[in-house]
């Protein structure tokens, strides 16, 4: 049976000396009352959490320390900053690409075409956001073309910049043509289908650190289809079954390696893992995964 929730609110002093009583190490009890007061104790709670010894009492395994807490908590802040950097360079290259191909292989207007639609009511409806995005819109360019030209929309390169990752993922999905859709995962050397699945995962792991949420050892509702065929150099890159972000870092070090290869992204996350000393197990790190191909200096 539920009961009511009766703890009063505790001060930021209450809180570190919970922690001390409960066995973490705190060698500087001003800092620590400083971090929980801008961090909030429960939102550094689940990076305690590893450290516990019995969670129902919340006693800390002996020897754990805040600054051991508050580390983690640093690289998931950085992590989730360098994933950040890695979809936006995404995001804008596939709208490129969507635009590109879309408008060679169809037209300017393709967007409008109900054939190329499998549900045209989502493709591009009263309802559609993609129409409720232009109308909104206070771009100067999409409002030049809005009131210059008679079309329902602007045409294709120029809706696509005001459309997010999710929109982008969306219309993607939408796409019946097999040959564009293929065209466009092309760029990436990716089957369409994967494809697919990528753009509704990364929209998914963007929303995740846009909210500032944690990725270190989180496990995902959405997970991203495996490639079966290309490209080839993923394949054994994966881990079976696994529902945490090592998966994801393959996907993205894929991407990055074709779109920003000069960003040396994969270099960056290593670097960022080794600064902080994280084990990285947690988030379904294989025991090899610095000697895979992947992850590799010499990966194409």
């Amino acid at each position: 049976m539920k009961r009511a929730f009766t703890k009063p609110a505790t001060t930021y002093t209450e809180q570190v000396a919970l922690l001390q009583q409960r066995g973490m190490g705190i060698a500087d009890e001003s800092k620590a009352a400083f971090y929980l007061q801008h961090l909030n104790y429960y939102r550094l709670a689940a990076y305690w959490l590893p450290f516990e010894a019995d969670h129902a009492s919340h006693t800390f395994i002996p020897g754990t320390r805040f600054d051991d807490v508050l580390n983690l908590y640093i690289f998931d802040r950085e992590l989730r900053l360098l994933v950040l950097d890695a979809i936006e360079r995404l995001e804008v290259s596939v709208r490129s690409q969507w635009a590109y191909q879309m408008a060679h292989r169809h037209g300017s207007h393709a967007h409008l075409q109900p054939l190329l639609a499998r549900d045209w009511a989502n493709w591009v409806g009263d309802s559609n956001q993609l129409v409720a995005e232009v109308k909104r819109s206070k771009e100067n360019f999409i409002e030049h073309l809005t009131q210059t030209y008679s079309d329902a929309l602007p045409p294709v390169w120029a809706v696509c910049e005001i459309m997010s990752l999710g929109l982008l993922s969306r219309q993607y999905k939408n796409l019946k043509e097999i040959a564009t859709r293929t065209a466009i995962a092309g760029q990436y050397g990716i089957d369409q289908q994967v494809f697919e699945s990528w753009l509704h995962h990364l929209t998914f792991i963007r929303n995740i650190c846009a909210h500032h949420n944690r990725l270190w050892n989180r496990e995902f509702t959405i997970t991203p289809q495996h490639p079966r065929s290309k490209p080839r150099v993923l394949r054994g890159e994966f881990v079976a079954s696994s529902r945490k972000l090592y998966n994801t870092l393959v996907i993205i070090t894929h991407f990055m390696e074709t779109i920003a290869p000069a960003h040396r992204w994969r270099q960056r996350l290593k670097k960022l893992i080794a600064e902080h000393g994280i084990p990285v197990q947690a988030m379904d790190f294989p025991e090899d995964w610095t000697d895979r191909p992947i992850w590799l200096e010499s990966a194409p």
